[in-house]
């Protein structure tokens, strides 16, 4: 095992990418080339095996961090796809005049709706202004004429009869305005007067009452035979009237049957619209008459709701369209998703008013038959009633349009709802959520999971290659195209791809979260503009993209600055140069959330003779973690098995992170932890210039942690602050060593020998460097007694005879106690 830990070069620090490898001079040579699915294979192989199922409950579930492209590659993915396929149906909802509150449903051939639309409409003008003619034209009124006159002179002849039915009882029949008046007559036939009837003889008034009950039972009679008569007459103009206006009738409704000849559906609904037509033919003839005005009106508002039942409501309209439908549903309601149905408002108190089929709107599902939608999980879950709706179309893949749609509620006064026809919706449904969204789906609800059958999971980082670096470039070229930026020299995109491995804090990997990434092309190309506002034709270069960092770096990094003052004024405890007993200073990170940097804290460990083992200041106080606390369990087993040949360990121990009020989680510190505890063990100190992070397994073995760049440019910060003075560096895992994306800065100063980077596979190596002795751990060849675990070891035994001493003691008080009894 070696016997100290070893130091990394410059280049060791950084991942650097050569912009003569990239092959080009300006990103504006890439410009033309498509943009792939960068690191994404997997992703864009399940996303195309899925779009392209055409089988029920193949949705997609896209599951992936925000920025990661998930919803702008999946959009593209669903666009090429659409392209493919054929162009969806129009759906139409047409009145019902046998059913009006269950409006029909239609669907006919792309581009069709419009034209049966405007025939219908078309049909309305047509019928208006033709029917008045149609009905004017001599022909007609002569024939009409010669109905009435026939029953005219029906009429007539009844009315002599009557008349002398009266004149033979000497009454009279006076007809104003179809009533009938009967008036008793004189002994010349004089009409006789109320007062004159009275003083009649008893049995003249007599004889005229029982006259007048024989006349007006004829009245009745003659009434009972007109009324056949009067029917006859108006079936017979009736007919007349059918036979001239159903030609025209016919005829403009020809060319709406001639759309889709094929479709039965329309055909039995035009016959139903030719009915109402003909039974209404009085509509479309203009009123002359008494009350005039407001009968004309009466008139054109009933002949207005009549042609509003035969016009067409195109619902979705596909016409001029040369794919599949996609759409990006970014504000999922039950009115914008699942459709709704508009009411009319009352002006006098603004209650909805009734509704007809022209007041359905189709929703994105809907619009989406026959191609894809796009939604977010969050979006769906965030409107209430909304996810169960949409979970019972995935089970019947039926949409129905409901009024409840509309935000309308029921109760007394409510308007009579429709209940439009449901239809078949063939939908592609693209869900995008999180990895925790996902299985929660799949734990709260399988059977909607299992709609989802092809899962699009997008990774946060992937292995870099020279094809993702020109993958990156081509990604530059087309944000500046699209956003109209200024191109990127080769350098600069250099820097970008380098930021990316940045982020993934890996020199093998990139970050897949390519917002970040578009967010800094925006950024240094406005940094370029700043610097060469008057050169339209300048490049971003290097130090653009530098100094977009450097804004992006304090927009956000006030908190860190404020710790770091607390560091050069004293007020935080950290030693810099010279050694100390059990302290060391370890290296951690705060996450704001959106920014992340790395500070030095110290810890400080005491030991000495007693029976309570290890004891975790921070967890007994429950300011630490489940993460942190394991570690120290680790350290502890780790230990005690160090030191089993001492066994047992007579050892109280205290270990604490100084200055922390804000709790401490993760295990990184666990190797920091035992260095503190075996330099007080040992007696030996610690180099304080040196800062450690690692976390430790039960074999002593230093693994890999998170946040390592963060953490040593906190430590590098705090000892540049103070003065640099070549003893100063950081003590990591080896493994991390791929991880290491270093700033300039540190680069430069290890170049120069001012600052060191130490790697350790192993806790031996570590405590060698920190003390300047050898370990004394297994594998090691050195005379133990003055190495650190040797040291250790004396003091550990040390300690259990001062406990067997103080053991004897006790026991001894005890016995002599018990000899008085």
């Amino acid at each position: 095992m070696p016997a100290s830990a070893r130091a990394l070069s410059a280049h060791q620090l950084r991942l650097t990418i050569a912009p003569a490898t990239l092959g080009f001079s300006s990103t504006a040579e890439l410009a033309g080339q498509p943009l792939p699915w960068i690191g994404q294979e997997r992703a864009e192989a399940a996303a195309r095996f899925g779009l392209a199922m055409q089988q029920p409950d193949y949705h997609l579930f896209v599951l992936g961090d925000v920025g990661s492209g998930r919803a702008s590659l999946l959009h593209q993915a669903m666009l090429a796809e659409a392209a493919r396929r054929p162009v969806p149906p129009d759906l139409c909802y047409l009145h019902d005049f046998d059913a009006p509150e269950r409006p029909r449903a239609l669907r006919l051939p792309a581009g069709q709706g419009r034209l049966l639309r405007q025939a219908l409409a078309d049909m309305g003008t047509r019928l208006e202004a033709e029917v008045p003619q149609h009905l004017a034209n001599p022909a007609f009124l002569a024939d009409a004429a010669r109905v009435e006159q026939r029953w005219q002179a029906q009429e007539n002849e009844a009315l002599a009869a009557l008349d002398a039915f009266a004149l033979a009882r000497q009454l009279r029949l006076v007809r104003n305005n179809g009533q009938m008046t009967i008036t008793p007559l004189g002994p010349r036939g004089q009409p006789l007067s109320d007062a004159e009837t009275r003083v009649l003889p008893p049995e003249r008034r007599t004889a005229i009452a029982r006259d007048e009950d024989a006349l007006r039972a004829e009245i009745d009679r003659f009434a009972q035979a007109m009324h056949p008569l009067e029917r006859e007459r108006d079936a017979a103009l009736a007919a007349l009237r059918r036979a001239v206006v159903q030609p025209l009738v016919q005829q403009t409704l020809h060319g709406a049957r001639q759309i889709a000849p094929q479709a039965a559906r329309l055909a039995q609904w035009l016959d139903q619209v030719e009915r109402a037509l003909l039974d209404s033919i009085d509509l479309l003839e203009p009123y002359y008459g008494d009350n005039e005005a407001d009968a004309e009106a009466d008139r054109k508002d009933e002949l207005d709701g009549l042609l509003a039942k035969c016009r067409v409501n195109l619902a979705v309209d596909n016409g001029g369209r040369s794919g599949a439908p996609v759409i990006v549903e970014d504000n999922p309601q039950q009115r914008s998703l699942m459709g709704s149905i508009d009411h009319g408002a009352n002006a006098d108190d603004a209650a909805p008013g009734p509704a007809d089929v022209s007041a359905i709107h189709a929703g994105s599902l809907l619009r989406a038959h026959g191609g894809f939608i796009l939604l977010h999980l969050q979006d769906l879950a965030a409107e209430e009633g909304l996810w169960p709706r949409v979970r019972r179309f995935l089970r019947s893949r039926r949409l129905q349009i409901t009024d409840d749609a509309g935000g309308h509620g029921g109760g007394a006064g409510a308007p009579a709802g429709l209940q439009p026809e449901p239809v078949e919706v063939d939908v592609k449904i693209v869900l995008i959520g999180s990895v925790d969204e996902y299985y929660a789906l799949q734990d709260s609800d399988p059977e909607a999971a299992r709609r989802f059958r092809v899962k699009v999971d997008f990774a946060d980082r992937f292995i870099a290659t020279p094809a993702t670096h020109r993958a990156t470039a081509i990604f530059v070229a087309q944000c500046c195209v699209q956003r109209g930026l200024p191109h990127f020299g080769p350098e600069a995109v250099a820097l970008l791809i380098e930021q990316s491995h940045r982020e993934a804090d890996d020199q093998g990997r990139q970050s897949a979260r390519f917002a970040q990434a578009e967010a800094l092309v925006i950024e240094s190309a406005a940094m370029c503009r700043m610097r060469r506002p008057a050169d339209a034709t300048a490049l971003v270069q290097a130090a653009d993209v530098r100094a977009a960092l450097a804004a992006q770096r304090l927009r956000h990094n006030q908190t860190e600055e404020e710790l770091h003052q607390t560091l050069a004024e004293g007020e935080c405890l950290i030693s810099l140069h010279g050694a100390a007993v059990g302290q060391v200073n370890a290296l951690s990170q705060i996450d704001l959330g959106d920014y992340r940097f790395g500070f030095p804290v110290r810890i400080t460990a005491r030991s000495f003779a007693g029976q309570e083992g290890l004891l975790n200041i921070d967890r007994e106080v429950h300011m630490s973690g489940p993460i942190h606390d394991k570690g120290v369990l680790i350290l502890h087993g780790y230990l005690t098995a160090l030191f089993s040949h001492v066994a047992p360990l007579a050892l109280n121990a205290s270990i604490v992170f100084e200055q922390e009020y804000s709790g401490v989680e993760g295990d990184s510190a666990s190797c920091a932890e035992l260095y503190a505890l075996l330099s007080s063990l040992s007696g030996l100190p610690l180099r304080q210039g040196i800062a450690v992070t690692g976390a430790l397994n039960q074999h002593g073995e230093v693994l890999p942690v998170g946040g390592i760049n963060e953490k040593i440019e906190g430590w590098f910060q705090a000892c540049a602050a103070a003065g640099l003075d070549g003893t100063q560096g950081v003590l990591i895992p080896a493994r991390n060593r791929r991880h290491l994306m270093l700033a300039r800065p540190i680069l430069d100063a290890v170049e120069r020998g001012m600052f060191h980077v130490y790697t350790a596979e192993h806790v031996a190596e570590g405590i060698a460097l920190l003390t300047g002795e050898a370990s004394g751990m297994a594998g090691a060849t050195e005379d133990l007694a003055d190495t650190v675990l040797g040291r250790a070891e004396q003091t550990l035994r040390a300690y259990r005879r001062a406990c067997q001493s103080a053991g004897h003691t006790r026991a001894g008080r005890a016995g002599r106690g018990r000899r008085r009894d």
